[in-house]
């Protein structure tokens, strides 16, 4: 039994290594070109009927020859058959492992993923589906986030396509600068590193922001002396989850109805919620305007609780006179309702 498991195994491991559909193609066409050229120097035929004999020739129907063959035709027929039972065994076998093993199904699916992934614009690309970047992967499903996940283990794959979110991937190394363009780093707005190791996120972040370098690069940190490290390679943002969640976790003692509050914004229920309006991406109308003068309050009930300088620091409920400048942003806080009547405000705001 176990000799019977090792040939059987061998014979897999040899038909998936040398059976290949394309090959199997070029030996049709090589055997039907031999075939042409053979009847139409030998038998003098013309291309029409040198095509048709080597036509019933392969595929053995036993029609009536176009003319009687001479000897050179008869034994030049007889090696193409030869010839034909080889390559037609051959084919066989590759379009039936193709087929059996779902590598014909594989290959359209990838063609097909790929064409879809091509056409994305603006989108994420999330390095590492573990367990950080599948809690990351369900919020943007949940908020409608385009995304592209990027993961080279095998069983990660098999889990990902197995998904009911039918998520678009790209097997392979999210440290290989081939790997980041198939997951159209050229097009994305940003890009998450959440693999398991900190040397990964280094390498990852260093080859994302060679290939790009205004994209919005996040990355996770295991160990605090990694953060500098990833900081230098070009990350915009290093997280520690370990140390946020330990903060969590200490300040649910002394300020637990705060963390409460805070829970239930970032939950996925959609209820509550931020909205940043940050100066590059609003519109020309609302550029250069106060908190006053865009009264968003009182237009769509939401309020601007945070106001980010251009330095990089944050104004805490900035006075109604804070003024939307260039490399300034406001931090919004509402409801879902406020959220989307905010955005449509927004886009018809006129002074």
């Amino acid at each position: 039994m176990p000799l019977f498991r090792f040939r059987f195994w061998s014979w897999y491991t040899f038909s998936g290594f040398y059976l290949s559909l394309r090959f199997a193609v070029v030996l049709l066409v090589a055997i039907l070109l031999i075939g042409i050229v053979g009847f139409y120097v030998l038998e003098d035929y013309t291309l029409v009927e040198a095509f048709y004999m080597t036509i019933i020739t392969i595929s053995t129907v036993g029609f009536t020859e176009v003319k009687p063959l001479g000897a050179n035709g008869q034994i030049f027929a007889s090696i193409l058959i030869i010839l034909n039972t080889g390559t037609f065994a051959y084919i066989l076998a590759a379009f039936s492992f193709y087929v059996i093993q779902g590598e014909l199904f594989k290959q359209i699916h990838l063609r097909f993923m790929e064409k879809t992934i091509d056409e994305m614009q603006g989108h994420v690309i999330l390095c590492g589906y573990g367990r950080y970047g599948k809690e990351i992967a369900t919020h943007f499903h949940n908020h409608h986030v385009p995304f592209v996940l990027v993961d080279r283990e095998e069983k990660v794959i098999e889990e990902i396509q197995q998904s009911a979110e039918k998520l678009k991937y790209v097997q392979g190394d999210a440290t290989d600068e081939d790997i980041l363009l198939k997951a159209g780093i050229l097009r994305a707005s940003a890009l998450i590193s959440a693999l398991p190791e900190d040397t990964e996120n280094v390498f990852t972040v260093l080859t994302a922001r060679q290939l790009s370098p205004v994209l919005n690069i996040i990355s996770r940190a295991q160990q605090k002396k990694s953060v500098a490290k990833i900081s230098l390679a070009g990350a915009n943002h290093v997280v520690m989850p370990e140390q946020i969640g330990s903060f969590y976790m200490a300040t649910l003692v002394d300020k637990p109805e705060s963390i409460e509050f805070f829970t239930q914004i970032s939950r996925d229920s959609g209820d509550i919620g931020f909205e940043e309006m940050s100066y590059d991406h609003m519109p020309a109308s609302c550029l250069d305007k106060s908190i006053q003068e865009l009264a968003i309050r009182k237009a769509t009930g939401a309020n601007i609780i945070g106001f980010r300088q251009p330095d990089g620091s944050f104004m805490v409920n900035p006075p109604p006179g804070t003024r939307l400048v260039r490399g300034s942003s406001f931090i919004v806080l509402g409801s879902a309702d406020q959220l989307v009547k905010l955005k449509n405000y927004l886009a018809t705001y006129s002074v």
